[in-house]
């Protein structure tokens, strides 16, 4: 399997094939809008407007499995995103991204590049680069800052 053999929901639900982002490098991540590392989304929001058009596309997963911290609906999470941080890039729908109900691009992600101790995903924010030919480069922590991340993108781009 490849990363372009996906297909993940748009925040309206609609299925949107891993295809359309194919010769881009992607930094996807899971996200939370309650998190002490929401403002993670003005270093995103950041990288998007540097980068975006020399084919950095950044996706956006919210994620409540921990501790709740995506409440509402994706239309909320939208809003919210959008007024507080003035986001522009592609937010998709709510997915678990460990357990049975794992999201399957998640479910790779994590098989292409496991975690500390375990491959499971510790916690919001937690961020995958992907190279313009579909391979997982890199998985980063929720602790790592967007900006701690830019250099590693330009060698991608």
């Amino acid at each position: 399997m490849k990363i372009y053999d996906f297909k993940v929901r748009n925040a309206k639900g609609v299925e949107v094939p891993m295809t359309e982002y194919q010769g881009k490098v992607l930094l996807i991540v899971n996200t939370a809008t309650g998190c002490g590392f929401t403002p993670q989304y003005e270093g995103l929001q950041n990288l998007y407007d540097k980068y975006r058009e020399k084919g950095l596309e950044i996706l956006d997963f919210p994620c409540n499995q921990f501790g709740h911290q995506a409440p509402g609906t994706v239309e909320e999470i939208q809003e919210f995103c959008t007024l507080k941080y003035k986001t522009t890039f592609p937010l998709f729908a709510k997915v678990d991204v460990n357990g049975k109900d794992a999201d399957p691009l998640f479910v790779y992600l994590k098989q292409q590049q496991g975690g500390f101790l375990g491959n499971d995903i510790k916690w919001n924010f937690t961020k995958f680069l992907v190279s313009r030919e579909g391979t997982v480069i890199e998985r980063y922590a929720p602790v790592t800052k967007p900006e701690q991340i830019e250099g590693d993108i330009l060698k991608l781009l």
